[in-house]
């Protein structure tokens, strides 16, 4: 015997609709009182949809002790009618009762009273702050968050100098390096004096820029 499809499950769930659902019920339970009454519609139907069946197949096969094949198939069918109409009779009756236990579990049993809190927001309880309180503390936390960004940005520039201050020592060393070298080379040489050729050069070279720029405002435009 085939039964109806068992789908109140659907009906039931144009209950759950955001303004009938308690949401703090909802957090404190772990489930909706909703989807707790849905549940026991749903099983409900589905026992009845197993045990329907079975009923029928023992209502017929004890009356039909004795009958003709004809008769029986007659007797299976009128037992299949009314297991029909008697299956549409019970949903109808519980939903109704359903909808009675509902209203009650969820004004009476699944109900949070006021005074009751999750553990998680005792401490709110305990510590209510003002919400210009709240301001003030974001307000001081942008700020904190400002001056970390700058502090952040000053220190990169700091860094970037002082790589730019090891790139120039490190060019000066060299320099230092080579004119080291060449003081040794000029002394191994027999030269005398580096310092003193070294100032004797330069006033040669001074000598020479000033020749070069005499000639130069002398020479024809």
């Amino acid at each position: 015997m085939e039964m109806e499809t068992c789908g109140g499950a659907d009906e039931g769930a144009d209950t759950l609709s955001p303004s009938t659902l308690k949401l703090y019920e909802t957090q404190f339970f772990g489930f909706t009182p909703e989807t707790c009454m849905l549940r026991i519609y749903s099983a409900f139907r589905d026992s009845l949809c197993d045990i329907l069946p079975v009923v029928e197949k023992v209502c017929v096969r004890q009356l039909s002790k004795g009958e003709s094949d004809g008769a029986e198939e007659l007797l299976r069918s009128q037992a299949r009618e009314c297991s029909r109409k008697l299956q549409q009779y019970l949903e109808r009756r519980f939903k109704q009762l359903a909808e009675r236990m509902e209203v009650l579990l969820v004004n009476r049993c699944f109900t949070v009273p006021a005074s009751v809190l999750l553990p998680e927001d005792k401490s709110h309880s305990k510590h209510t702050q003002d919400i210009q309180e709240v301001l003030k503390l974001e307000s001081s936390l942008a700020d904190v968050q400002r001056a970390y960004e700058a502090e952040v940005c000053a220190r990169q520039a700091l860094l970037a100098e002082l790589e730019e201050q090891r790139e120039v020592q490190k060019q000066l060393d060299e320099i230092l390096t080579w004119v080291r070298e060449l003081q040794v080379a000029w002394v191994k040489e027999g030269n005398g004096s580096f310092h003193e050729s070294f100032r004797l050069v330069m006033e040669s070279v001074k000598n020479l820029q000033k020749a070069v720029g005499e000639v130069c405002n002398k020479a024809p435009c």
